[in-house]
Parts: C-alpha cells; sequence; structure tokens
C-alpha cells in the first residue's frame, strides 16, 4: 500500500530540532556549561509557550471555556506563535475536529485508534488525505476576532521573530547568546512540542476513565506535571466545556489557577464550570457499569444486578434531592429579605441531606467494592 506523501518542512524541522537538543545541548553543557541565567530563563519561556497554547489555544480559542481581555489575548496570540504549533485558527480548527470524531479513525486528524507514533507526531509529518481537514467552518466565530486573524496572517513572520528574536535578546543580555540559542530556542521548542503532542497520544493511552469510556481519553495526574494541568484528559473530553481539567483542589491544574486568578484582576471573565451533579452523575454511571461488569459472570448475577440497579436509583435520587436543596440555599442567600429563622431552618434542612447522601455514598461504595 502506497504510504502518503511526506510534508517535509516538518519533517526537516522536527528532526534538526531533535537533534540539536539531543546532541548539541549535552556538548554544550559539558564542555562550556549553562549558568543559572539559562536555566532560568528557559524555563520561563517553556511555560510561556505551554501556557499560551493550554490556556489561549486550547481553553479560550478552541473551547471557548471563559473570555479573556485584548491584552491576554495578544499575549497568548505571540506566545503561540513562539511555541510554533501552528496558528490559533488553524490549532483550533483541527482541535475541533478532534473532539467531534475522537478515535474516528478516518476524521480523527490525530486519532488514538491509528497508534501511538500518529497521534503523537506521525499525523504531522505524511500528508494523509483519509483524514478529515480542517476548512475553517469550525471557526467561524474566530474568524472575527482580530487578534485571531492577525496571528493567522502573520504566523510565518511572528514564528521567526519569537524563535530566534527572543533567545538572541536574552542571549544578549546574559552575555551568551549561543547558549541561549540551544537552551531557550532548541531544547525549549523540542520540549514544548512534545509536552503538547503528549496530550494527543499519552492521554489517550495511560491514565484511568472515571468519567466515560465512550472514548480514549485518560485522566493522568503524573502527565498533568509537563502539561500545566492538560493531563486530566478523561475529564475534559467528557466536559469540554469547562475551564478546568483538574477539578478538585489538589490537582495540579496551573493553567486553571492562572485563569481564575486573571478573573481577579478582570482579565478573564464569564468561566465556565460545569455542575457537581453532572460530574458526579457521570461518575456513578461508570461505578455502576463497572460493578455490572464485575459480577455478570458470577452464580447469582441477576440477582446482584438487580441489587446494583436499586441501590444506583436509591443513590441518584438522593443526589439530586441534595443538588436541589443546594441551589434553593445558594439562591437563599442571595435573597437579603429572607428571615432568620427561615434560613436556619432551610440550613438544617440541607444538612440533613447532606447527611442522608454521605451514608447513602458509604453504602453504595462497600456494595462496589463488595462486587469487584
Amino acid at each position: 500500500m502506497k504510504k502518503a506523501p511526506l510534508i517535509w518542512t516538518n519533517v526537516l524541522l522536527f528532526s534538526i530540532t531533535t537533534l540539536i537538543a539531543a546532541i548539541g545541548v549535552p556538548w554544550y553543557a559539558l564542555t562550556i556549561g549553562f549558568g543559572w541565567f539559562e536555566i532560568i530563563a528557559t524555563i520561563i519561556c517553556l511555560g510561556y509557550c505551554g501556557m499560551s497554547i493550554t490556556a489561549g489555544y486550547h481553553r479560550l480559542w478552541a473551547h471557548k471555556t471563559y473570555d479573556a481581555h485584548p491584552i491576554l489575548q495578544w499575549i497568548y496570540a505571540i506566545g503561540g506563535a513562539f511555541a510554533l504549533q501552528n496558528s490559533a485558527l488553524h490549532w483550533s480548527a483541527d482541535h475541533r475536529v478532534h473532539h467531534r470524531h475522537v478515535d474516528d479513525n478516518d476524521k480523527d486528524p490525530y486519532s488514538a485508534g491509528r497508534g501511538f507514533w500518529y497521534s503523537h507526531i506521525g499525523w504531522m509529518l505524511r500528508d494523509y488525505e483519509d483524514v478529515e481537514k480542517p476548512d475553517y467552518s469550525n471557526v467561524r466565530d474566530l474568524q472575527k476576532n482580530p487578534i485571531v486573524m492577525w496571528q493567522h496572517r502573520n504566523y510565518l513572520w511572528l514564528t521567526i521573530a519569537t524563535n530566534f528574536g527572543i533567545p538572541l535578546l536574552l542571549g544578549i543580555i546574559s552575555g551568551n547568546i549561543l547558549g541561549m540559542l540551544l537552551l531557550a530556542g532548541v531544547l525549549r521548542l523540542v520540549l514544548s512540542h512534545h509536552f503538547t503532542f503528549f496530550i494527543n497520544s499519552l492521554a489517550h493511552v495511560w491514565g484511568s476513565q472515571p468519567y466515560t469510556e465512550k472514548n480514549s481519553a485518560r485522566d493522568n495526574g503524573i502527565l498533568a506535571f509537563v502539561t500545566y494541568g492538560e493531563g486530566y484528559h478523561n475529564f475534559h473530553h467528557i466536559f469540554e466545556y469547562d475551564y478546568r481539567n483538574g477539578i478538585k483542589w489538589y490537582q495540579f491544574d496551573p493553567t486553571k489557577w492562572f485563569i481564575k486568578t486573571a478573573s481577579w484582576v478582570k482579565l478573564t471573565g464569564n468561566l465556565r464550570v460545569v455542575p457537581e451533579e453532572r460530574i458526579e452523575q457521570a461518575k456513578l454511571q461508570m461505578q455502576l457499569k463497572r460493578a455490572q461488569d464485575n459480577v455478570r459472570q458470577k452464580p447469582n448475577a441477576e440477582q446482584l444486578l438487580q441489587l446494583l440497579q436499586h441501590e444506583y436509583e436509591l443513590l441518584l435520587a438522593r443526589m439530586q434531592d441534595y443538588y436541589h436543596i443546594k441551589k434553593q440555599l445558594l439562591l437563599q442567600r442571595k435573597d437579603k429579605l429572607v428571615a432568620q429563622y427561615q434560613a436556619v431552618d432551610f440550613k438544617h434542612k440541607y444538612l440533613e441531606f447532606k447527611h442522608h447522601l454521605q451514608q447513602q455514598q458509604q453504602h453504595w461504595q462497600r456494595l462496589v467494592n463488595a462486587v469487584a
């Protein structure tokens, strides 16, 4: 079978930068050495590229999970060119196709179903005519954004200016131009590329699926450390319009923290969040499905399946009651006309519902563990 033609620009770019990073950087480190200024500047540049992709390209433009001030958008646009991952318009068009047709080998531009290499980098090395190409019809909203379109029109010279200009400027400041070109120029670019590529590849094969098994995306806390919080990919693929990826306070998601912090100074706004009850219901459905799979081969399977279904429906009802009363409590707190005795009574009801839900959750967890 004839292979798709190579895209030589991409092949040469990835090959040359990888060789320099793998050979030139260690050689320079051993023979001459890098100072703290070069190392710190490279880490900052790497973070700038990564956050421009995750907070800008991904959560702002591809998914519209929040609004951003034009100043912040300009910063993202320049950082995205520095990251050298195509224009925000093209990147977002590809990514929206990926979400719409995830794991579809004929339509998903970087489908994990075609293997790790393909989803990681292979899809960019050959011109695969059998894969759906973005025609920008799915990013008409971004075509109305003057900053996105300015970056798209001027993408080539922006990538040259940032990828050579920023390391060169840093080299002049530090007095070590070659060292900065190697470290903040080449090594930073290679690491930035592969950290992002891990989301298309590694995040679809390594990790857990607490929310859905309808696609290959996984949650992986370790991967989140090198992808600025994007490692919670199973959550993202079912709740793509949430500005968060790591929803727990302890989950490493610096992109979420940055967006939230920026909202305090009015640089971001309209942060979209999936209701807590929808998230909990998705987790509960997955627990039910796995518990049902565990008991199907047992001798008393039919009885256990009925028990699981019954307990699931009880817990779901408790959950719905709890979140209903919680919403009412929040609305009541905003109503300054509510009498104090009513507020106390309502809070007592809320705590009672919460206690019943926790008891039911504990009972459910014991049942699920027993059939595992």
